[in-house]
C-alpha cells in the first residue's frame, strides 16, 4: 500500500459526544460529503453545538474541512453523528466550509450555490479520504448530501413553491477530480 498522504488532524470534540451513540467500525461504508451553507468554521462550529434532540445532541458531521484546508474532527469515527438522514449509522460526514445558499437557504430566488471550492480544500478532502479509507476497511462509497436526501419543502419566499432541503456539496463541488483520486465508489440515492 503506497504510504498516506499528509494530513493533520485537530481534534476538537463537540461538547455532547458523550451522548451520541457508538458503533463498530466495521458497520461504516458510506462517506457523506456536505457543505456548511454557513459564512466560515466557526459559525459551523457554533450550529454543530446547539443542542436540538431530547437526547442533548444536534446535527454535525465528523469532518470540517475549511477553505485553507486544515482539518477538525468534531466527532469520532466510532460515534454515530447526525448528519444526513436515514444514513448515519452506516456514514462518516465530511463538511467543507462553503457558503453555499447562506443566509437564504430556502429562498426559490436564490437556489444558486456559486462559491467555489479551493483546491487546498479539495487535497486535504482526498488526503482524508485516502486515510479513512486506509482506517475503515468496510469503507467502500461516497455520496453527497443531495444525492441521499431529496426532500422538498415549502419556499421560505413563496409557500405555493418546493425547494429541494439540501442541495450539498453542490454544482460546484468537483466530482470527477474527487472520484479520480480516491477508491470509493458514488452513491447517487
Amino acid at each position: 500500500m503506497p504510504p498516506l498522504p499528509d494530513l493533520s488532524i485537530v481534534d476538537a470534540p463537540l461538547p455532547y459526544v458523550p451522548h451520541l451513540e457508538t458503533r463498530p467500525l466495521e458497520q461504516v461504508d458510506l462517506v457523506v460529503i456536505h457543505c456548511t451553507e454557513l459564512p466560515d468554521l466557526a459559525a459551523a462550529r457554533e450550529y454543530g453545538e446547539r443542542k436540538l434532540y431530547p437526547s442533548g445532541t444536534g446535527n454535525s458531521g465528523h469532518y470540517y474541512i475549511d477553505r485553507d484546508g486544515s482539518v477538525r474532527r468534531y466527532v469520532p469515527d466510532d460515534h454515530i453523528a447526525h448528519h444526513v438522514r436515514g444514513h448515519n449509522a452506516r456514514a462518516i460526514g465530511i463538511e467543507l466550509v462553503n457558503a453555499g445558499r447562506y443566509p437564504h437557504w430556502l429562498d426559490s430566488r436564490r437556489q444558486a450555490m456559486d462559491e467555489a471550492y479551493p483546491d487546498v480544500q479539495i487535497d486535504a478532502l482526498v488526503a482524508l479520504l485516502h486515510r479513512l479509507a486506509a482506517e475503515l476497511p468496510s469503507l467502500r462509497h461516497i455520496a453527497g448530501h443531495q444525492d441521499l436526501d431529496r426532500g422538498t419543502v415549502a419556499a421560505s419566499d413563496d409557500p405555493s413553491l418546493q425547494v429541494r432541503r439540501k442541495l450539498d456539496p453542490g454544482p460546484r463541488f468537483p466530482w470527477p477530480r474527487v472520484l479520480a483520486e480516491v477508491p470509493l465508489h458514488r452513491l447517487t440515492g
